[in-house]
């Protein structure tokens, strides 16, 4: 069995669509579609059903799956572990951070990352917690930071600390200084139209479960992704945003929004490292989850 024929199969498995890998793989399609023929017709096997809206693993090609990941990630391992030889941490790690949080740790970690791994690669993506997760699961992420993880067996879940989510408002015009410091109540929230990510948002679920435990339920104007549409339309007076603070402070005017606490206490959402279960971690996976530890208290402050 051809080890570049597996790993082809295992992307287009993964992601679903010979389009979506090829541009992964930086392989042209009709090759990356041939070689994976040829690895069915040497198992005498259909791997994939192939559609008009990808491709599907058939159950031979789900139980090739399971053990193309685990021969591939033995690969990986055996690469690693002939690097440390030469005096080094070699190897490939994919780590995935929500928007907000790449804003603040994606630069320190890479710097980092090439001061003590010169040899290792490096590959960071930005996402929602729930395609961070998926992405995860399906082994396209090695590592990926979470909010309000939820225990699974999957899953391996570290605590790193709590952000602060703060009710935002468009800015009143003449008004140059926030007003009054204190918290708002979450009733006084369920009477103003919200602007929101649609489910499964993990900071909309965390959120509306606190609402829920106050009794309450929000009123919802708007559904929409990504902070940037969100405070727009917050500015353009479509009602209030529920948003980390660093979510705001990386905006692009945040100076054109109010922000108050929610709740006394504060209401704060968890942020957790995550890995996968199913696949032990390599050496330079295990590197750079001790690098994100060490660095997430040196931004702590522009976090919570």
């Amino acid at each position: 069995m051809d080890l570049k024929q597996l790993e082809y199969f295992v992307r287009v498995a993964e992601l679903g669509s010979f389009t979506r890998a090829s541009i992964e793989l930086d392989v042209a399609q009709p090759a990356l579609s041939r070689q994976v023929r040829l690895l069915e017709v040497e198992l005498r096997q259909n791997l994939l059903v192939r559609n008009g809206r990808g491709a599907v693993p058939t159950e031979a090609g789900k139980i090739l799956l399971d053990h193309g990941r685990g021969i591939l990630h033995q690969v990986q391992r055996a690469r690693e572990d002939l690097g440390r030889l030469r005096g080094g941490v070699s190897g490939r790690v994919n780590v995935g951070l929500p928007t907000s949080v790449a804003r603040v740790l994606a630069v320190p970690l890479i710097r980092a990352f090439r001061e003590e791994m010169p040899d290792a690669r490096l590959a960071i993506s930005e996402g929602m917690s729930g395609s961070l997760q998926e992405a995860l699961a399906s082994g396209r992420m090695d590592i990926v930071v979470l909010y309000n993880a939820q225990p699974s067996r999957e899953l391996d879940i570290t605590p790193l600390l709590e952000e602060d989510l703060l009710l935002v408002r468009a800015r009143p015009p003449g008004l140059h200084e926030d007003p009054p410091p204190g918290p708002v109540s979450l009733a006084d929230i369920a009477k103003m139209p919200l602007v929101i990510p649609a489910r499964p948002n993990a900071i909309r679920m965390y959120f509306e479960s606190a609402l829920a435990d106050a009794g309450l339920r929000p009123d919802v104007a708007l559904e929409i992704e990504g902070v940037t549409a969100i405070l727009d339309l917050v500015h353009d007076g479509a009602g209030a945003a529920i948003l980390s603070r660093n979510a705001l402070l990386n905006s692009p005017r945040p100076s054109a929004y109010t922000a108050q606490q929610i709740g006394k206490p504060a209401l704060r959402i968890p942020l957790s490292l995550a890995t996968s279960l199913q696949r032990p971690a390599t050496p330079v996976q295990k590197a750079t989850l001790d690098l994100i530890r060490k660095i997430v208290p040196t931004v702590v402050a522009r976090l919570s």
